[in-house]
C-alpha cells in the first residue's frame, strides 16, 4: 500500500504544446517556471541551460495537473521536505541516466515524468512506468540540430504527433476528444514501435497474454 509521494516532470528543452507546457508558458510571456528564472530571447525547442525539475500536482480525473514550484508543492500537498528532496534527486538521477543511454540509441530524451510513492516503512520509490512515449518527449539526434536553426518542429517518436493532430481540431484537452482517423492511429503505433526498439536495441515483441493476469501474475494478486 502507498501513499503518494508525488510527481516530478524534468525538463531538458524549451518545447510542449499542451496549456502546462513550459514553451506555451514562455511564449505568453513568462520568464519563471517552477521557481526557475528563464532568460529573455530563447527559441521554442531549445536546449535549456541544464535540466530542470517542475514538480505538479496530480490533478483528479477531467482536470489538468497544476505546475508549481517545491515550496508551492510543500504547501499545497502537506509532504514533508524531506520526501520531496528524495524523490527530486531520484527524478534527476534517472533523467541523466536516461540521457546517457539515448544518445548512444541515437535519441535526446526531451523531458519526462515520473511518479513517486511512499512505502509503509517510508521508502520513496517509483510507482509507475519511465521513459516511454506516454511519459517522456523523444526526438532524434541526428536531425534536431538542423531541423531547430530552420525553426521546423524536431523528429519525434513519442505522442506528440498526435497531440498536434488534435490541437489542429481545435482541441486543447477539454471536452470531447475528435474522432482520430485509422492513418493517425497507425501512425502514432508506428512511432511507439520504433521507439521501444531504439531505446531497447531489440525487436518488438508483443505480449499477447490476458493483461490483467499478466498484471495479477506479477503484483502477486491471487485471483
Amino acid at each position: 500500500m502507498y501513499a503518494v509521494a508525488g510527481r516530478n516532470v524534468v525538463r531538458g528543452y524549451l518545447t510542449g504544446t499542451t496549456s502546462t507546457s513550459i514553451w506555451v508558458h514562455y511564449e505568453r510571456g513568462g520568464r519563471s517556471f517552477c521557481g526557475h528564472r528563464l532568460p529573455d530571447g530563447m527559441q521554442r525547442h531549445q536546449r535549456l541551460a541544464e535540466p530542470l525539475l517542475t514538480p505538479s500536482t496530480k490533478a483528479a480525473h477531467g482536470d489538468h495537473d497544476v505546475s508549481a514550484s517545491r515550496d508551492e508543492i510543500l504547501k499545497l500537498t502537506g509532504m514533508s521536505a524531506q520526501d520531496f528532496d528524495s524523490a527530486a534527486q531520484m527524478a534527476m538521477q534517472l533523467f541523466a541516466f536516461g540521457q546517457r543511454v539515448c544518445a548512444e540509441r541515437g535519441l535526446i530524451l526531451v523531458d519526462t515524468k515520473y511518479e513517486f510513492g511512499k512505502t509503509r516503512d517510508g521508502r520513496i520509490v517509483v510507482i509507475d512506468e519511465i521513459h516511454t512515449p506516454d511519459s517522456s518527449r523523444y526526438w532524434i539526434s541526428e536531425s534536431y540540430p538542423e531541423r531547430f536553426r530552420a525553426g521546423e518542429t524536431p523528429e519525434s517518436l513519442d505522442k506528440d504527433n498526435l497531440r498536434r493532430f488534435l490541437g489542429q481540431q481545435g482541441f486543447t484537452g477539454d471536452g470531447p476528444v475528435p474522432h482520430v482517423p485509422d492513418d493517425v492511429r497507425i501512425m502514432a503505433s508506428e512511432r511507439y514501435l520504433n521507439a521501444i526498439e531504439t531505446i531497447t536495441g531489440e525487436a518488438f515483441q508483443p505480449n499477447l497474454e490476458n493483461a490483467r493476469e499478466r498484471l495479477r501474475r506479477n503484483l502477486g494478486v491471487a485471483g
